[in-house]
């Protein structure tokens, strides 16, 4: 049940990233930054991690790096540590 949530959420953030990049070249009206943070800080730092990557998105802001990497390993501890 945990692995499902954890998987969809990760899903999400990385289909958030992506659709923040494509509305950032049109100029559309994008997704704020803190929706973009909080998505990685509830779970889906691994998803905002892949989608930073994949799509060039957001790269240049430390905030994003250390809170998502951070972030990510936090969830790794917990999840070794729960198994």
């Amino acid at each position: 049940m945990i692995q499902s949530l954890f998987l969809i959420i990760n899903l999400a953030a990385l289909i958030l990233f992506g659709v923040d990049k494509a509305r950032a070249k049109t100029h559309q009206r994008r997704i704020p930054e803190r929706i973009l943070l909080g998505i990685g800080l509830i779970g889906g730092a691994w998803g905002a991690l892949l989608g930073m990557n994949l799509f060039r998105h957001k790269t240049r802001k430390p905030i994003f790096w250390i809170t998502m990497i951070l972030t990510a390993l936090f969830y790794l501890w917990l999840f070794v540590n729960l198994a």
